[in-house]
Order: structure tokens, then C-alpha cells, then sequence
């Protein structure tokens, strides 16, 4: 399609996103279900309007998931309603960890005994698979900074903190492939890629947060009074953390989600927020609450002197920039799926790991970790695929991956994305209203 075309496509489906507001919240699918079914019609599954060769397309869509990806990890991060602490937090670390590993294994172990994979490849499989998404999972995550739902948070944490984990993953597969040094017996791979990679990460994304939140502070109370452009100055942190970090050779995803919670946290500290005795605010920051309003279309206004923070006042703009990338991103996804992409691989790989990988794996990984049954059984089905598994795939193919093995990847990646769109976004609402109600 010529530019104008693309122009005019994507502003009439963000003028009836945005119209259609109301009526789309009411009905038991998400947003993104729309934008697959736009891009299945138009695409060469249906009309073939328009089509997108993932394959020769690789380095934009690698870029623009980034971006996508790097916007909701952020966003994610400064949503994160509680300080850290290993009773609140433990179960998302296993998540985002332990389970994430063993979903890993059990797809590597399905793509190489069923489709024949070589070990290689089919652990790149598990490892482009296994994060779950914190694009699209915003209806089974945390909606604002003072949401204290205890499953919304593990699923929150955990999509924010599995883009990054999986990254040793990505390049074990690729090493074994040779695309990637691992090292005599693996050593390189044990030690830069896992260990260094993902404690420098986190000790990046906390410092930056911190240090950006000590210098907002103390800017805003001086006298006279200071401005700070909060949508700029979060931004720039995004952009900060996540240079330094691939400059360091640690993962960035991990460590702009931990930007993000230190961001936070950091701000509330300073601003001497009560909490109860087990972390939680007693009431939310005014900046939090005037963010949560204008959201859901009140009256923002608030108190002069109430205390301004950069995760509070930034939040609803990150969120705008989510759902643009979730737009367009999965818009062309559809565009990317024809009808030669389905076959018994493909469907095979997403049954295997909806029904058997990812509900195994979280019932192994919570396993003595004191989880509710009930939290359990609904985060073990809402583990979302979508625009992390992009990203990988796109880096992936990028880094020199041969051709046919290649397109093996993007047909199983891509299904299973628009599959897991399907499922996931159909079943969120009934699911959640019947067994884990609004509260």
C-alpha cells in the first residue's frame, strides 16, 4: 500500500478505538482481537489489501517492537504498587524465572522430538515462546499505580520481568546454532550472558530510577517553584537505562522494567506516603490518583500543592504510546499470516503450549511458594504471547539465522501470537468476572 493508505488505515482505526471506547469495553474481547481481525481481512489471508514479509521487513519490526516493548515495561514497572519485598514479590520471580525456564525446556523438548527441530533451534523456539506479553496483556495486569490485586500484580511483574529473563535463552539457542559465542563448555554463556547480564541489568534500571527520582525531587521543591516535563524526563530515562545497558552488554528490557519500579518507589519514599504494615499505601499519591481519574474521563484537577512525581504524571502518556504500538503492530501481524502458514506444526506448537507448557510450568514454578489454587489455575492459562515474541523473533532472524529455519520460526511464532490473541482475549472477561470478580 502507498503511504497515504497507510495513513488513512491506521487513523480510521484510531479514531473508532477512540470512539468506540465505551462499547469496546463492554464487549467480552479486547482491542487487539479487532486490529488481528483488520489485518486477517486485508492481509493475504482474505482481500490481500496488503502484505508483510516478516522476513525481509526483519530490522523495522525488530526496531518497532523494541520500542513497543520498552514503552510497556516501563509502564508496567511504575505500576508496581508495593515495595519490594521477597514474601510479596516471590511469586512473580518464580514466574518470571524458574517457570519461564521450564516452559523453555518442555517447547524445546515438543520442537525437537515432534517437529524434529535440532537442539538448537528448538530451544530458540522455547526461548522466542516463553515471555509473556506486557503489551498485550494490559485487561489480566495492573490497570494503575494503586491496584493491589495480588494476580494482576504476578502477571504484571512477571510480563515485565520475562521480556528480559529470557534473553540468556534466546542466545543459549542461537550459540548453539553457531550465531553466538558461548564459550568452552558453555563458561561465557553461564557467566557474561546469565549472571553478569542480568544482575548488571537490575543494578542499572535501580540506579537509574532512583537517581532520576532524587533529581525530580529536588527540583520541584525549590523555591521558587521548578517545572519538570514528566512525559520527556520518563522517556529519557527509558532511553538512558536501555543505551547503557546494551553499551554494558545487560539485558535492557530487565533493566527499564526495574527503572521503572525503583522510579516509583524511590518518589513515594521521598514524598513520606503511609503505608500499612504490610508495604501497601493507606491512600494513593494525589499525582496517582489525578492520573487514575483523567483516565477514566473525570474531572483532573487537584490540590496545588499536591506532590507531582514523574511515574504518576507520565503514566497516562506511556499508556497512549502502548496502545498505538499494540495497534500497529499487531495490524500488521495479521497482514503477515496467510493461509500456507497454517499446518499441523504451527497449530501444534500453540496447543502444546497453551494447554501442557505454560500450565505445567507455573504449577512446578509456584510449587510450595503458598499461592492460592485459584491464583494459580488463572495465571497458569493467561500467559499472553504477543509483541515480546516478536522482538525475539525479529532479533533472532537478524543475527543470521538460515533462511528455511527462519521461516519454520515465524510461521510457529506467528500463529501461535494470533491464536493466543484469540483465546487469551476471549476468555479474559468471562473468566475474570466469574472467578476472580473486580474488587
Amino acid at each position: 500500500m502507498t503511504a497515504y493508505l497507510w495513513f488513512m488505515l491506521i487513523g480510521c482505526l484510531m479514531l473508532a478505538r477512540g470512539l468506540a471506547a465505551t462499547t469496546l469495553a463492554r464487549l467480552p474481547v479486547t482491542s487487539a482481537i479487532v486490529y488481528l481481525g483488520v489485518g486477517l481481512v486485508l492481509g493475504p489471508a482474505v482481500l490481500g489489501v496488503f502484505t508483510v514479509n516478516p522476513l525481509a521487513q526483519a530490522p523495522l519490526l525488530e526496531t518497532m517492537a523494541e520500542l513497543a516493548v520498552l514503552i510497556s515495561l516501563f509502564s508496567a514497572g511504575v505500576k508496581m504498587p508495593v515495595p519490594f519485598t521477597w514474601q510479596r514479590w516471590q511469586a512473580s520471580i518464580r514466574l518470571a524465572f524458574l517457570s519461564m525456564a521450564i516452559s523453555v525446556a518442555l517447547v524445546a523438548l515438543f520442537a525437537w522430538s515432534v517437529l524434529e527441530l535440532p537442539p538448537g533451534a528448538a530451544i530458540l523456539l522455547g526461548a522466542i515462546l516463553a515471555p509473556t506479553d506486557p503489551v498485550l496483556a494490559t485487561d489480566v495486569q495492573v490497570r494503575h499505580a494503586g491496584d493491589r490485586d495480588k494476580l494482576r500484580f504476578a502477571l504484571t511483574c512477571e510480563a515485565g520481568m520475562n521480556d528480559g529473563s529470557a534473553f540468556p535463552l534466546v542466545m543459549l539457542g542461537l550459540g548453539l546454532l553457531g550465531l553466538h559465542d558461548l564459550g568452552d563448555f558453555g563458561w561465557r554463556w553461564a557467566v557474561v550472558d546469565v549472571l553478569y547480564a542480568t544482575c548488571a541489568a537490575i543494578a542499572i534500571g535501580v540506579a537509574g530510577g532512583t537517581l532520576l527520582a532524587r533529581a525530580g525531587w529536588a527540583l520541584r521543591g525549590r523555591d521558587p517553584r521548578h517545572e519538570v516535563l514528566d512525559d520527556f524526563v520518563g522517556l529519557g530515562l527509558i532511553a538512558v537505562v536501555y543505551g547503557v545497558s546494551v553499551w554494558l552488554h545487560a539485558w535492557g528490557f530487565l533493566a527499564v522494567f526495574f527503572a521503572g519500579v525503583a522510579l516509583r518507589q524511590a518518589e513515594l519514599t521521598l514524598a513520606g506516603m503511609p503505608r500499612d504494615r504490610h508495604g501497601l499505601l493507606k491512600s494513593a499519591p494525589p499525582s496517582t490518583a489525578r492520573a487514575d481519574n483523567a483516565e477514566a474521563g473525570g474531572d483532573a484537577a487537584a490540590p496545588a500543592d499536591a506532590p507531582l512525581t514523574v511515574s504518576g504524571e507520565s503514566l497516562i502518556f506511556k499508556e497512549h504510546l502502548e496502545r498505538l504500538s499494540e495497534l500497529t503492530l499487531v495490524l500488521l501481524l495479521g497482514a503477515a499470516i496467510s493461509l500456507y502458514t497454517w499446518d499441523w506444526r504451527t497449530w501444534s506448537t500453540a496447543l502444546f503450549l497453551f494447554v501442557v507448557a505454560r500450565p505445567l510450568s507455573v504449577y512446578l514454578g509456584l510449587a510450595g511458594a503458598g499461592v492460592r489454587g485459584r491464583v494459580k489455575g488463572i495465571a497458569a492459562w493467561f500467559g499472553v504471547r504477543g509483541i515480546g515474541s516478536v522482538y525475539y523473533l525479529m532479533f533472532a532472524i537478524n543475527h543470521g539465522v538460515p533462511a528455511v529455519l527462519a521461516s519454520t520460526l515465524m510461521d510457529i511464532t506467528l500463529v501461535t501470537i494470533m491464536l493466543s490473541i484469540l483465546v487469551h482475549g476471549t476468555s479474559v472477561k468471562p473468566l475474570f468476572d466469574r472467578f476472580w470478580p473486580d474488587r
